[in-house]
């Protein structure tokens, strides 16, 4: 054997152990990945950056059941609102909030996802956030004791930038540093907050998938408390003391239908194009329900989630429902989809349509016998003749506690009392 073979073998048998050491090492890289895939799967705490100084944190979940897809869930107090599918593609995760015509857009790096919130037709500005998984807290506390128990219920007065003063009352629950509450309004309430008490200080935050929510203050041991709403275009004070007996103005009072006006005519289409009115044959002789409502309306939302299952208890009795919708877009396909959406995510049974867009002089045009329209959702109970009996403005929803409660016994009376005539 000469030479020249012996250096020609000696390097195919290198070349070869080469090959097998780099075969291995790609199955044991493979099995390193497959072994340390980062799951999804867990509890998260998300922070917007509204501003350079200004972070809003929020607290959500993501799992699957039975080996469906994943979803991402909404943690605020003691509320768990549905956010949608969860759907990633190596390090790119996309989560669609379908119920705001939403969306997150994230790049997931180690532990951490950072990306942002949008507008699933990407118009608008996009708000940055990041999320950590594991973390369950809200806020970053000095770690001071609370300075008392702030627990109760407050008249407070919100004042805008320009100077209106605008009546509200405070709701909140404390357990040790650990704080829940509501702000209640005339047009509605700002749902589940949740937060910390820092000595005197207090954060409070929510966000379902429309838009972030962040209140700060301070109370004092006399029973007052004073803060501000912080959003990325300003900010709004306001002040308040401790009253047991807070209460804002009849709800029933506020919204009436023009002098000469009994009954409140329309002819609407629904995402069929079928006009819907209310002299149609279904209607006569019902107590009639009709609902100025909107997908995009968070307080809306509380609504359809009494009324939808409230309907399919009720209908039998000679009830029926209308949402009257006002959304933010009205070409065909945008409607359809986002009132299928809502009529899927509740289960509604009860028709649906469109009014128009979003805006209380529209709303005045389409419905011209109402005066003074104030809110969505407003609530518009008709008797059997037709003629409306009660127009109840806002929706004071499940975090209000006793509020909600009242509202639901006082909703029930004035239904079964028309129904009996």
């Amino acid at each position: 054997m000469n030479i020249k073979t012996v250096v020609f073998l000696s390097l195919s048998l290198l070349l070869s152990a080469s090959l097998i050491k780099a075969q291995t090492n790609v199955e044991k890289d493979a099995t390193s990945v497959k072994t340390n895939t980062f799951s999804l799967s867990g509890k998260w705490r998300g922070v917007f950056k509204i501003k350079p100084d200004v972070e809003i944190p929020f607290n959500f979940e993501i799992s699957s059941k039975n080996g469906g897809p994943a979803h991402l869930v909404f943690l605020n107090a003691d509320e768990h609102f549905e956010g949608g599918v969860v759907t990633q593609t190596g390090d790119s995760v996309l989560v669609k909030l379908n119920q705001f015509d939403n969306e997150f857009a994230f790049k997931l790096k180690g532990d951490s996802l950072s990306g942002v919130l949008r507008k699933q037709d990407r118009t608008g500005k996009p708000m940055v956030l990041v999320a950590r998984k594991g973390e369950n807290y809200r806020f970053k506390t000095d770690g001071k004791p609370a300075s008392g128990d702030f627990s109760g219920t407050y008249d407070v007065t919100f004042k805008s930038p320009n100077g209106d003063l605008e009546k509200v009352v405070g709701l909140f629950k404390q357990q040790g540093n650990k704080i829940t509450g509501t702000f209640l309004r005339i047009t509605g309430d700002s749902r589940y907050l949740e937060g910390v008490v820092d000595g005197d200080q207090f954060y409070l935050s929510s966000f379902i998938g429309s838009s972030p929510s962040f209140y700060k203050g301070t109370f004092t041991k006399e029973g007052s408390i004073n803060g501000e709403i912080v959003t990325a275009r300003g900010n709004v004070a306001f002040n308040g003391i401790k009253n047991e007996n807070a209460a804002l103005p009849d709800a029933t009072k506020l919204t009436f239908l023009k002098d000469g006006y009994k009954t409140l005519n329309f002819s609407l289409p629904d995402v069929n194009g079928k006009k819907i009115s209310l002299t149609d044959e279904k209607f006569k002789n019902k107590v009639v329900i009709l609902t100025i409502t909107g997908t995009w309306c968070p307080n809306c939302v509380d609504e359809a989630t009494f009324l939808a299952p409230w309907y399919k208890a009720n209908r039998k009795r000679g009830v029926e429902i209308v949402g009257i919708h006002y959304e933010r877009q009205l070409d065909s396909a945008y409607v359809r989809t986002a009132l299928s959406r809502f009529r899927e995510k509740f289960g509604i049974e009860y028709d649906q349509v469109v009014g128009g867009k979003p805006d209380k002089q529209l709303v005045a045009e389409s419905l011209p016998a109402l005066k003074n329209f104030l809110s969505f959702p407003t609530t518009i109970i008709i008797n059997k003749k037709g003629e409306v009996a009660q127009i109840h403005t806002g929706y004071s929803g499940p975090a209000t506690g006793k509020y909600y409660t009242e509202f639901i016994t006082e909703f029930n009376n004035e239904i079964d009392g028309l129904l009996k005539q």
